[in-house]
């Protein structure tokens, strides 16, 4: 029986093995840029100094650590990182399924591919164009003012990036304007994958539109929405895969809304390039990287109890 099979094994592994090849290049570019610089980290824990070379470095122990969580600003950072992060998480998650499940149910075919294809071009811009856009937008005399006061909603414009009320949920709504789109493709391909018959019967016995979606649409993307969950809470604390975040605080944060707009990847590089306080810098990222890894874990052992699966 073995010797039926080998000749079967050897020309499917050579097949497998022209595939292989393929992905030697997505390899070699993460092992690069995404496992070799986690070494840094070691920096943390040491006086590092560009002047000293690789291995010149006296060991630090907890020395930054302590300087870290005795910094007013490290914990204004932190503040506003779990708060901006933790509605962007809400909203970012929610919205693409939303958007999926409304433009699964428009009945004209060209709508939809109208209404898919514009909700999705915003994530090909630029982070630098789409707050360029936005700072013009949100402007005293922009256009969200100008709306906003022809519908009488305000009798003054309202300075949206110099009030720091306003900045987190400035940072939601532009991901979501951004991303929902693209975000939204996934689950439209999970959704086309459903048996259509079952809709059928569905309708058959009477049950409504809001009925199917709710027992037949939900139900069927569960998984893809829970690997989704697991994907997104890796990202939590950056903000998204786009590190929007930093971006948001980068471009928009200003004097004016500095006390909400101030966050933990913008105060790393502020100490790190900015003050070259590179082992302070590099002790604020090793904790933000334990978070990050943490919130993955503990998502992924969420995903196993409530789907009975998990991503890892």
């Amino acid at each position: 029986m073995y010797m039926k099979k080998l000749p079967k094994k050897k020309r499917s592994g050579k097949r497998q093995f022209q595939l292989q090849l393929m992905v030697i290049p997505a390899m070699v570019f993460f092992f690069i840029f995404s496992y070799i610089p986690v070494m840094g980290l070691a920096n943390a824990f040491l006086d590092y100094s560009l002047t000293d070379g690789f291995f010149g470095h006296a060991f630090a122990g907890m020395k930054y650590f302590k300087e870290l969580f005795s910094s007013e600003s490290f914990y204004l950072a932190m503040k506003n990182t779990l708060g901006m992060s933790s509605l962007k998480f809400f909203f970012t998650f929610t919205s693409p399924l939303l958007l999926a499940l409304i433009i699964n149910e428009v009945p004209f075919k060209w709508l939809k591919k109208a209404t898919q294809t514009g909700s999705y071009l915003p994530h090909f811009l630029s982070y630098v164009i789409v707050a360029t856009l936005w700072i013009v937008f949100l402007d005293s005399k922009g256009l969200i003012n100008d709306i906003l006061m022809r519908l009488h909603i305000t009798d003054m414009p309202i300075e949206f990036l110099a009030d720091s009320k306003y900045f987190w949920w400035i940072g939601v709504w532009i991901d979501c304007w951004q991303e929902s789109g693209w975000n939204a493709i996934i689950y439209l391909a999970a959704i086309a994958g459903i048996n259509q018959d079952i809709y059928e019967a569905a309708a058959v016995d009477g049950a409504g539109r809001l009925k199917r979606i709710t027992q037949i649409t939900l139900p069927s993307i569960a998984w893809t929405a829970g690997v989704l969950f697991v994907m997104n809470c890796g990202n939590l604390l950056s903000g998204g895969p786009v590190a929007s975040n930093f971006n948001q605080s980068y471009l928009l944060g200003n004097a004016f809304n500095y006390s909400k707009s101030y966050v933990i990847q913008k105060f790393i590089v502020d100490e790190g390039l900015n003050q070259l306080r590179f082992s302070f810098a590099a002790a604020g990222n090793l904790i933000l990287s334990v978070l990050s890894v943490t919130l993955l874990l503990t998502a992924n052992k969420i995903s196993k109890k409530v789907f009975g699966k998990s991503v890892f």
